[in-house]
C-alpha cells in the first residue's frame, strides 16, 4: 500500500499514527514534492467510487486562489484531472492506495474496515 500525503497536514498525520500503530507496511509519499498524475488520478479515482470533485482538497488556499470551485462545473473530466495533477496541493489527503481501492481522507472506522 501506498499513502499519499502532506507532512505538515494533521489529517495525514493520524492517518500515518494509525498505520503505524498497528503495524502495517506502506510507502510514503510526499504528496507536494510528487503530485499524481493525470493517469494515476485517472485509478484513483475510479478505485475509490467518489465523484470525481471529491478529489479536491476544498479546504487549502490554492483551491481558492484559483477558484476552482466556480470553474469546475465549466470543465470536462479530463481538465479537471490535469487541474488536479498540475500541483499535488489541489488533492484531498491523505490518499491510501490499496490494489483494488483507493480511500481519500481519513475516517479512522473506514481504514478498519478496509484493511482488516
Amino acid at each position: 500500500m501506498t499513502i499519499l500525503c502532506y507532512p505538515k497536514c494533521s489529517t495525514c498525520a493520524k492517518a500515518i499514527a494509525f498505520l503505524d500503530r498497528l503495524g502495517f507496511a506502506y510507502t510514503y509519499r510526499d504528496i507536494k514534492k510528487e503530485a499524481p498524475s493525470v493517469e494515476e488520478l485517472i485509478q484513483y479515482h475510479k478505485k475509490s467510487g467518489l465523484e470525481l470533485k471529491k478529489l479536491f482538497n476544498t479546504s487549502g488556499l490554492l483551491y481558492r486562489s484559483l477558484d476552482v470551485k466556480n470553474r469546475l462545473p465549466l470543465m470536462s473530466d479530463q481538465e479537471i484531472f490535469a487541474l488536479l495533477a498540475s500541483d499535488g496541493m489541489l488533492v484531498k489527503r491523505p490518499l491510501l492506495v490499496l490494489d483494488d481501492k483507493v480511500l481519500i481522507g481519513f475516517k479512522e472506522s473506514q481504514y478498519r474496515e478496509e484493511l482488516s
